[in-house]
């Protein structure tokens, strides 16, 4: 059985935003605008993404 997961995108830069942004980009991974990464689907992942919709977005969600 495969787990379920999310491809995330970086659509902008954490230039001029708060420390805490930009660390959370770093640990979903992303560390360049356009990076792709594709990530397990857990509510950990998905809370991180939620909480920086101006800095990253879900392009895909497979399983």
């Amino acid at each position: 059985m495969s787990k379920k997961t999310i491809v995330v995108q970086q659509i902008a830069s954490p230039a001029r935003r708060p420390a805490i942004q930009a660390a959370t980009l770093r640990g979903l991974g992303l560390n360049k605008v356009r990076a792709v990464r594709e990530l397990e689907d857990t509510p950990s992942v998905r809370g991180m993404v939620n909480k920086i919709p101006h800095l990253a977005k879900i392009i895909e969600e497979r399983g």
